[in-house]
């Protein structure tokens, strides 16, 4: 498909100028100091035809059918770890397993309701996963805010193209809620404005019309959740959408110095009496670690062949893996288990002399703490830069949203790098987003 660039490229400083308005930022911390900044938009869209996102379709419905299925096990029976599948010395060492989620049964048996799965497309075509974020995955508004201000910046080029509509995200949010809920209204906390994603926590509690609370106007009452509004009146709540992490989301069953969470949620939770979105504990299993067992999850849970791979990976924790990847290691990058938004990451062969030797032995010092990748040659797709199209590396975050099935949003966020020969597309390292067209049958 031929795209009308100039229709889009005139409209590209209109169309961020618009989104500056519309408050589209995120916020980083450097030095202790919380800094909000714009996301860079680039107008054009990546576009993926129907049929090829009908096998991503496919294979990410798999993957978190897999995922949950690992969770069930992980905090039940255990059968994974029995089978020999997983080593249990590699599950409970990550920092994702949570000891108080151990027998704990979440409303309808759904732990990860929202997966953001993070692919990126190689040179070949070839689609790869790069990570699983169960936890609090972000990233959705931004297209949606986007698409809405593109379609009215140039409404030809939508007339002319047949595109999935990604209007539909709020109604599936909503409808994710509605399906674990518990009793009561559902409702969207957030640790406050100084949180990176606050911008997507004031934004989908206007579309799905769930109040944005914060600890505060939370309560728990007669083994129940309330919802204190600013009148004083009270009101049940049945589904809680947290985007606050596990260890502050309730000060007397985890961190007790959280001054944002909601004393005694847990305990309520653990009886069955409110929802979490997602469940606390499901850190387990986006842990960069257990990304590597991931293909196996899927065989042995559902007993099929995964349908999506995973990117050549290797874990030092294992001596077989460990002799390759000093074997090989100038060729391979390197991620701490730990880090999120692009941190952790290590191009091994821009380390040099005494950097690679001090990073080896800390390799083999701590070997559970690390995964080995082999580099990707992504796809490069134009960005408009400068006033002409320019490649760059990008990714795809897909979300999938869990409910009776699994529903894969026709849509997803397009993250690319802005430095010529950047991997790294993360908002906080300086990357911008795009829309992402999934064109119709």
């Amino acid at each position: 498909m031929t795209l009308a660039e100039d229709e889009l490229y005139k409209h590209s400083d209109s169309v961020n100028e618009q989104l500056a308005r519309y408050g589209v930022k995120f916020g980083i911390y450097k030095n202790g100091v919380f800094h909000e900044q714009l996301f860079p938009f680039d107008v054009i869209p990546r576009v993926i035809e129907h049929d090829e996102f009908a096998y991503l379709e496919r294979g990410l419905k798999q993957r978190v059918k897999a995922l949950n299925e690992f969770i069930t096990d992980i905090y039940s029976d255990k059968k994974i770890i029995k089978d020999g599948v997983i080593a249990e010395e590699f599950v409970y060492s990550g920092s994702g397993w949570l000891i108080q989620c151990d027998g704990v049964k979440p409303p309808k048996g759904i732990y990860a309701h929202i997966s953001g799965i993070d692919l990126v497309q190689g040179k070949d075509g070839s689609w790869y996963v790069l990570e699983d974020n169960l936890r609090i995955p972000s990233g959705a508004s931004y297209p949606m805010t986007a698409r809405y201000i593109c379609r009215n910046s140039f409404p030809a080029v939508f007339e002319r193209y047949h595109i999935e509509n990604n209007r539909n995200y709020a109604e599936l949010l909503s409808n994710t809620m509605e399906y674990v809920n518990t009793g009561g209204r559902s409702v969207i906390l957030t640790p406050g404005r100084y949180n990176a994603a606050y911008f997507e926590h004031s934004y989908f509690a206007e579309q799905t019309e769930a109040p944005l609370v914060a600890g505060n106007d939370l309560i728990v009452e007669n083994e129940h959740l309330f919802f204190i509004d600013y009148s004083g009146k009270k009101e049940r709540v049945g589904t809680v959408y947290r985007r606050i992490s596990d260890e502050y989301l309730d000060p007397v069953n985890f961190n007790r110095e959280s001054l944002i969470g909601v004393p005694h949620i847990f305990d309520i939770y653990k009886k069955g009496n409110v929802a979490l979105v997602n469940a606390p504990g499901n850190g387990v299993a986006d842990d960069k670690g257990i990304y590597y067992f991931v293909p196996a999850m899927v065989k042995y849970y559902l007993g099929e062949e995964p349908i999506l791979q995973n990117a050549p990976t290797y874990l030092p924790f294992y001596e077989k893996d460990m002799k390759y990847v000093l074997e090989n290691f100038d060729r391979l990058v390197i991620k701490d288990v730990a880090e999120a938004g692009g941190y952790g990451v290590v191009f091994a062969s821009k380390l040099t002399g005494e950097k690679k030797s001090e990073f080896i032995a800390m390799l083999k010092a701590e070997p559970r703490r690390f995964i080995a990748q082999e580099v990707i040659d992504f796809l490069d797709i134009d960005i408009y830069e400068d006033g002409k199209p320019v490649p760059r590396k990008a990714d795809l975050r897909a979300f999938v949203l869990m409910a009776e099935e699994p529903i894969v949003w026709k849509s997803g966020l397009t993250r690319f790098s802005r430095r010529v020969d950047s991997f790294i597309v993360n908002s906080s390292q300086g990357g911008g987003f795009k829309d992402t067209w999934v064109m119709a049958e």
